[in-house]
């Protein structure tokens, strides 16, 4: 099979959808590789290391989507690499439908077979290819919310870790999936005074014997949200419903009785976000402040360390590519449901239940 792989054009995106490693594994099985020229940079990887890899190393977008039939991205498409789409080409990459109903009306105007990271799933129920994301994002959140919180950025002066005979500060994490436990990893580690809020008891309760009595849990209920949101110095929106627009769980009205310059960051603003107030930021201008409070809602953290996320993600969505470059999408469809679950759009229909709920599409 022919595989391509263009240059991310989102802003403030240097990840790359296939690494030197991944062609090289491609080229071994056979396969051609098409590389626009500078894909590579933002995460460490030259022109010269796909060339050794054995892939071909083209000079633009266009060249990539004319000589592939299969599109391995990281983000969304924009308008002018969809409007390149043909109805021959299979998209892999993350799509996040069910916050865009412009581009979900545009993919299925291109006819072309979209397969989303996020709806992919593995024997256990979980989202294969989006975990490693969760987990950087995750640690990103902490770590900017962290550096938010110190004045010259907006926030309080709070040091999440304190000081000796001063409170460390207090952070709020709502959702215990993947972006949660890695948000309470990193705060814990930093010395924080850490909460996490869900609704599943099974789900507090590994986190309660994964991280022991350092961290708080509670049950996520309307009243416990509103008190340990407002309470807190940052609060981490770590809430997932796999192929589905989030639950804005946490209102503007809990925002505004938040303490000044305290920070908010809204991880699950690909899928719409937690908080009422989220519109998405990016990282060249990342937060807004609403009622005196700092949110930060950047739609791709990851982004900002594309050398670990590139290959963090080229390692669980290389076996992906090659069962469809191996198999054909039709027979890769049938036979591996998991991947089967990614499909989002096909021959210009929405084929993803969650997705077409979110969105009210037939």
């Amino acid at each position: 099979m022919r595989i391509g792989s263009p240059a991310e054009t989102k802003i403030e995106e240097y990840r790359v959808g296939l690494t030197p490693t991944a062609a090289t594994d491609l080229v071994a099985h056979g396969h051609e590789v098409f590389i626009e020229s500078g894909a590579g940079n933002g995460a460490g990887f030259d022109d010269e290391s796909y060339r050794r890899a054995g892939a071909t190393v083209v000079a633009d977008a266009a060249s990539v989507f004319e000589a592939a039939e299969l599109i391995v991205k990281v983000k969304e498409p924009q308008p002018p690499e969809v409007a390149m789409l043909r109805p021959d080409h299979i998209l892999f990459t993350y799509l996040h439908l069910a916050a865009d109903a412009a581009l979900t009306e545009s993919l299925c105007h291109s006819e072309a077979t979209c397969i989303a990271y996020e709806t992919v799933t593995d024997d256990a129920g979980r989202l294969p290819l989006l975990i490693p994301m969760s987990q950087i994002a995750g640690r990103l959140s902490v770590q900017a919310g962290a550096a938010h919180l110190e004045r010259p950025a907006g926030g309080r002066g709070i040091l999440l870790g304190g000081a000796t005979g001063v409170a460390p500060g207090k952070v709020t994490v709502i959702g215990g999936g993947t972006v949660g436990g890695a948000a309470i990893r990193i705060a814990l580690g930093m010395g924080a005074d850490v909460c996490v809020l869900d609704k599943s008891m099974n789900q507090l309760e590994r986190l309660s014997q994964r991280f022991g009595s350092r961290l708080t849990t509670i049950h996520a209920s309307g009243e416990n949200i509103r008190r340990h949101v407002t309470e807190a110095d940052l609060v981490i929106g770590a809430v997932l419903v796999p192929g589905a627009t989030a639950a804005r769980i946490i209102t503007a009205e809990m925002v505004r009785a938040m303490q000044p310059g305290s920070v908010l960051v809204d991880v699950a603003v690909d899928q719409g976000g937690c908080c009422e107030n989220t519109r998405p930021t990016t990282h060249r201008d990342p937060t807004f402040v609403v009622d005196g409070v700092v949110h930060y809602c950047v739609a791709n953290m990851p982004g900002a360390v594309p050398a670990t996320a590139s290959e963090a993600l080229g390692n669980v969505t290389l076996p992906f590519v090659l069962t469809l470059a191996e198999k054909g999408l039709d027979r890769a469809l049938e036979e591996d449901h998991h991947l089967a679950a990614g499909l989002n759009i096909r021959d210009g229909h929405v084929t993803h239940s969650a997705v077409r709920d979110s969105l009210g599409t037939p």
